[in-house]
């Protein structure tokens, strides 16, 4: 790693010592500071949130095992799901004889020890390993941030509304299955992405190539090409054997995305291809085995391009063994202030841009409008709206101006189809999300009879998270029981 960059502070109440280790260290780039108890490391550890501490143990008032348990604490709590992210590791210091001690300060939590009197060289070899494991814990966190931003710009499966519930839960029950797919949706609802789901999750194909092909995107005449690979010389411009799709997708998942656009021929081939198991490169006599699961996707009502003679029937029921249908939209109104959230922070990451908040009047155009577009269409204009803001959030005057409302402005955004989830607007988005969160977990524990564990599963938490989110809520004497799931109305 660039040492200079690496914030090192040396707690030890012996300044000969400090000068020691600071002078053995700071020659290799390193940014030192010193404290002489732990009262003072406190203040630099806020002021300077240091990488790593060399801690000594014998210290005036607070001893440094003492201040090493309040730091693991700090670490934990403020980390919940990955303690060792948060704060500085600490190599302690321990006087001749004291090994015992360190050993069980490195058990509760600190990096390395070292034993006094000690070797410069062994100081630098200790301080160096622990700066690559900082390094190495640097790149797992913007590694594991990226994916997650990446996995927020799709955005299709994020929300908590009915019709995504239905969604994620019939992709559990398919998953696991080799069943053929199809993903039936508007443009820009994330069909790729819920097949990318399906192959992905607790599926015995999700080691296998995720493999997709946009039917509408190649002429007719080079799909059949493009599915089914060719033989040297198999036309003009065959200049060599190529695979197709199902052959690079073999053992995997192959996604034919807008299938409703194929041409007649190539649906007949493809039938057979999926009830054989087999195909035939063109040009080609060798019949070739495949193992390929499909996840077929279309914007197009195929039972009419079925009757229209656009397309084959016998296809269609082939291919719809199973059938998720996502909801545009218009139709999930309460998940947009959480997409416009999650986008947002995404183009921040993605355009090194200041994160900002949605603002309420921007939240009010969010949510009425129709989004033709659907979630590609929202991620668009969020990114585009948090490159062009100048403020400290995004603003309705940041927003384009065909967003426009195209609902009565006097209704509620967000309710359900009895009125019960209905959540007024405020001039705080943080309250309003926070109400809205407080109606719809009372309505499903209502659905439980106040059984926090089925609550969870319905809501795709854990348990503890629930419980969690209840006391945020204010609802935690309501609903949280330690001993069962029964809920505890003492408080009415």
């Amino acid at each position: 790693m660039k040492k200079d960059k690496l914030r090192l502070l040396i707690v030890d109440d012996e300044e000969a010592s400090r000068y020691g280790m600071r002078r053995a260290l700071t020659t290799f780039g390193y940014n030192v500071s010193e404290a002489e108890s732990a009262e003072a490391a406190r203040i630099l550890i806020k002021q300077q949130e240091p990488d790593l501490m060399l801690l000594d143990v014998n210290l005036p008032g607070i001893s440094g095992l003492e201040l090493l348990k309040e730091l693991q604490e700090a670490n934990t709590s403020d980390n919940s799901e990955d303690g060792t992210e948060g704060g500085p590791l600490v190599i302690i210091i321990t006087a001749h004889g004291s090994e015992r001690m360190a050993v069980e300060a490195v058990k509760s939590g600190a990096y390395d020890y070292l034993s006094k009197p000690f070797e410069l060289d062994e100081l630098r070899l200790v301080v160096k390993n622990a700066a690559e494991t900082i390094e190495l814990r640097r790149e797992n966190l913007s590694l594991r941030r990226r994916i997650e931003v990446e996995a927020s710009q799709r955005g299709a499966l994020i929300g908590n509304s009915e019709g995504m519930r239905r969604v994620r839960s019939m992709i559990d029950k398919v998953a696991e299955t080799d069943a053929t797919v199809l993903v039936r949706g508007e443009s820009g609802t994330g069909k790729e992405l819920v097949a990318r789901e399906v192959h992905e999750r607790n599926s015995a194909r999700s080691k296998g190539p995720f493999v997709a092909v946009n039917c509408a995107a190649l002429p007719s005449e080079l799909i059949e090409s493009e599915l089914f690979g060719h033989e040297k010389g198999a036309f003009t411009g065959a200049a060599a054997r190529r695979q197709g799709k199902f052959e690079q997708a073999n053992g995997g998942t192959l996604f034919l995305d807008e299938i409703g656009d194929m041409s007649s021929n190539v649906q007949a081939k493809l039938l057979r291809a999926l009830e054989e198991r087999r195909i035939e490169r063109l040009g080609g006599n060798e019949s070739i085995a495949v193992d390929v699961r499909i996840v077929s996707a279309t914007h197009r009502p195929l039972e009419q391009e079925i009757a229209a003679g656009n397309f084959r029937a016998d296809l269609f029921y082939r291919l719809r063994v199973v059938t998720i249908d996502i909801p545009p939209l218009r139709e999930r109104r309460e998940d947009i202030p959480l997409l416009a959230e999650t986008f947002t922070t995404g183009a921040a990451e993605r355009y090194n841009l200041p994160l900002r908040q949605v603002g309420q009047s921007a939240l009010r155009k969010l949510v009425d409008y129709d989004w033709p577009g659907n979630v590609r269409e929202l991620k668009n204009t969020i990114e585009r709206a948090a490159i062009m803001a100048e403020g400290e959030e995004l603003r309705s005057q940041d927003l384009p101006d065909e967003i426009i409302p195209t609902r009565d402005m006097g209704k509620p955004a967000a309710s359900d189809a009895e009125g019960g989830l209905a959540v007024p607007f405020t001039a705080d988005f943080r309250e309003d999300r926070r109400e809205f969160e407080r109606r719809y977990i009372s309505r499903c524990l209502e659905h439980t009879s106040g059984n926090v564990t089925k609550a969870a599963e319905i809501l795709g938490m854990h348990r503890q998270s629930l419980q969690h989110k209840l006391r945020q809520l204010g609802l935690g004497r309501r609903y949280v029981s330690v001993a069962n799931d029964t809920p505890d109305n003492s408080d009415e």
